[in-house]
């Protein structure tokens, strides 16, 4: 069965043009034209990932995709967006967007990206991967289920978010730039914003920490980067 993708795009002209390429790379396409057709869509069903425009008609593209993220199960996102400054590509990684591209851009680079992106989620899924389970302070990490749990509760992340999390834990202690991160978790060679890194770090110490503004799992190493504290991993 073919990955089934959630195009939201108001703009005929490029979805019809994006559309017809990820058909002819064997995605079935479901399009969307405003936003608020799109949070119907995104709840009636499950899609593979969703491809997201900012500015639409009916609900805004940042509202769609916050409630893509309040939904019980996780699909990666792309946003799409004439909206090409830092603050705006900033923004749409923080609620949980897992790529940014600018527009104008290639449609075929926009293909690539599906399928990188999806690539990505199904190595996490895949039981045979050799991943083990991590545990550090009162939180399991299993990158076979790609959940993080504090003591039985699941905590809801983001792939990227995931991805970053697992990096650290596998590494406690190590203190990593945000260029090593960019490189490690995003891939070398992502056109992306070293402040990226700080946005999802605090995303994620929003999600773990019991003061945030206090961290004591996610340290900052100032003038390094950061590093998960190695007293806090169990053996």
């Amino acid at each position: 069965m073919k990955p089934m993708l959630l195009l939201v795009e108001d703009d005929d002209a490029i979805a019809e043009l994006v559309a017809m390429h990820l058909r002819e790379s064997n995605f079935d396409v479901q399009r969307e034209s405003n936003g608020t057709a799109a949070m119907r869509a995104a709840a009636q069903r499950r899609f593979e990932l969703v491809i997201l425009d900012l500015m639409l008609p009916g609900a805004d593209g940042l509202d769609v995709c916050r409630h893509i993220r309040a939904l019980p199960d996780y699909v990666p996102l792309i946003i799409i967006s004439a909206r090409t400054t830092e603050t705006h590509r900033i923004l749409g990684l923080e609620l949980g967007a897992d790529d940014y591209l600018p527009k104008p851009f290639s449609v075929l680079e926009l293909v690539a990206r599906v399928r990188a992106l999806l690539r990505r989620t199904d190595r996490l899924r895949d039981p045979g991967n050799g991943a083990a389970v991590i545990r550090f302070g009162k939180f399991t990490l299993d990158p076979i289920k790609r959940e993080l749990r504090r003591a039985e509760q699941p905590i809801g992340l983001t792939l990227r978010e995931f991805d970053l999390l697992y990096h650290l834990a596998r590494h406690p202690n190590q203190v990593f730039s945000r260029i090593d991160l960019l490189n490690r978790v995003w891939g070398a060679g992502f056109d992306g914003y070293e402040h990226t890194v700080n946005s999802h770090i605090n995303r994620l110490r929003s999600k773990i920490e019991d003061n945030p503004q206090d961290p004591r799992l996610i340290e900052t190493v100032w003038g390094m980067g950061y590093r998960l504290r190695s007293d806090v991993v169990a053996s």
